[in-house]
């Protein structure tokens, strides 16, 4: 953590991308912190990311990784902040080799909401007339979309929060839109939602709804201090989920889907692999039991990573559990052809960079 300042309080900075709802994000996280460590004066660094600069472009053939995180983690690196919140599912499955997530915090409504354009104020997807264009950035919202609507079509739409918004009410391109729920709460926009999408329509994304807290590796004291903020039924979803992601190797550009659950210490974990155009569609559920036997140990130097994640208050076995189960989850997908339908989202995406 930084230096103690002249009134012998430490000052710690965080960065964040600079968008309306990124600065919420940051503030509630910096709120959160400011209940627990009234010792301690937090300064918040705002910056423009690749992906907040272009926006002409679907994210899906942008070809770059890191497209929300690369210049969060450059400040990071170099020491400019102490730590970084970002929106978990944005953060890669494999983090920069001196970088771990410190805190998961609770998660938001993880679902996709559809947000109609007012003249549709009243209708879900099913209403909508044939040939109407939904707006979304999302190859994975659009290829089960297309499974379960195939009366609709589906257009990339960019830019932040507010600009869809406005693009859906003041242009007459896009019926509606679709974006995640989370987003859309935090935005205090809840009225606007006209139908939220549920697991048999649509699979979330990794990470989606939670916020996640990046920390040099090394940074022991900040480390320490937003391991507090860590809400252990989401962190060991979301290790489950990212997990998947890793082994399957896929990212923003290839549609993955999850869905997961803990009941009765038990951790359920739904997967799914898809084509672009969802003529494709690999889906299987498994679960695991989860332990809370043995918590991690506090000490610096026994900090062991579950798909970059550094959890000391939550077990070891249940942290092993939610990987393996993600792993797991994986090979079956991948034994089934999933391996061969990512080849083939990666070369169309390819192909739609060279366009």
């Amino acid at each position: 953590m930084s230096a103690e300042s002249t009134e012998g309080r430490k000052t710690v900075r965080v960065g964040t991308r600079k968008s309306q709802l990124a600065m919420i994000q940051t503030n509630s996280v910096v709120a959160s912190l400011k209940k627990l460590c009234d010792d301690v004066d937090f300064e918040i660094i705002s910056m423009s990311t690749t992906g907040d600069k272009i926006l002409d472009t679907a994210l899906s053939k942008i070809g770059e990784k890191s497209l929300f995180t690369k210049e969060l983690e450059k400040a990071l690196d170099d020491g400019r902040v102490d730590f970084v919140v970002h929106s978990l599912k944005d953060l890669q499955s494999t983090l920069p080799p001196n970088m771990v997530i410190g805190a998961v915090l609770e998660r938001e409504d993880p679902y996709d909401a559809v947000l109609m354009h007012p003249k549709h104020a009243t209708k879900c997807l099913a209403d909508l007339p044939e040939n109407s264009v939904i707006g979304t950035s999302s190859v994975r919202r659009v290829a089960q979309l297309k499974r379960k609507y195939p009366h609709l079509k589906f257009e990339s739409v960019r830019g932040n929060l507010n600009t869809r918004l406005r693009k859906l009410d003041e242009d007459d391109m896009y019926s509606a839109l679709v974006l995640a729920a989370a987003g859309v709460k935090r935005m205090d926009w809840e009225s606007r939602i006209s139908q939220t999408l549920m697991p048999d329509e649509c699979l979330y994304a990794v990470g989606q709804g939670a916020l996640a807290v990046e920390v040099r590796a090394n940074d022991f004291d900040t480390l320490a201090l937003v391991s507090k903020l860590n809400h252990e039924e989401t962190l060991l979803r979301c290790v489950a989920e990212r997990a998947l992601l890793r082994e399957l190797e896929a990212g923003c550009s290839t549609p993955v889907a999850v869905y997961t659950e803990i009941k009765d210490k038990e951790l359920y974990l739904t997967g799914a692999v898809l084509s672009l155009d969802g003529s494709e569609c690999l889906k299987e559920t498994m679960q695991t039991a989860l332990s809370d036997t043995q918590t991690q140990s506090s000490s610096s130097a026994d900090q062991q990573h579950y798909v970059s994640v550094v959890a000391q208050t939550i077990s070891h076995q249940a942290l092993k559990a939610a990987e393996d189960l993600g792993i797991d989850m994986a090979k079956l997908l991948i034994s089934k052809g999933a391996g061969d339908i990512l080849a083939v989202a990666r070369q169309q995406n390819a192909e739609g960079e060279k366009k």
